[in-house]
């Protein structure tokens, strides 16, 4: 189920969290930020074509790329979990 696959990617994102990666206080907020998103969409439940959350994923991953390889890895699983559900 693509649900639950995504919550498990929100959980295993919110763990590297908590390991304090070497982030800013606006990176941590801005990843805190998407996280809430995305636990609101999964609890609307919505499949509608609104690809703003998706975009948003996307965005964090470039962003993170190359200094936080591991957490964009779990962004790009969360996107790949969005895209599944159809968001």
């Amino acid at each position: 189920m693509p649900a639950r696959e995504l919550q498990e990617q929100l959980n295993a994102l919110r763990e590297q969290l908590e390991q304090n990666p070497p982030l800013s206080e606006v990176e941590r907020e801005d990843l805190h930020v998407l996280m809430q998103q995305i636990e609101l969409e999964l609890e609307l439940e919505t499949k509608t074509k609104d690809s703003n959350i998706a975009d948003n994923v996307n965005l964090a991953v470039e962003r993170f790329e190359l200094e936080h390889p591991t957490l964009a890895g779990a962004l790009r699983n969360i996107g790949q979990a969005l895209a599944n559900m159809g968001i």
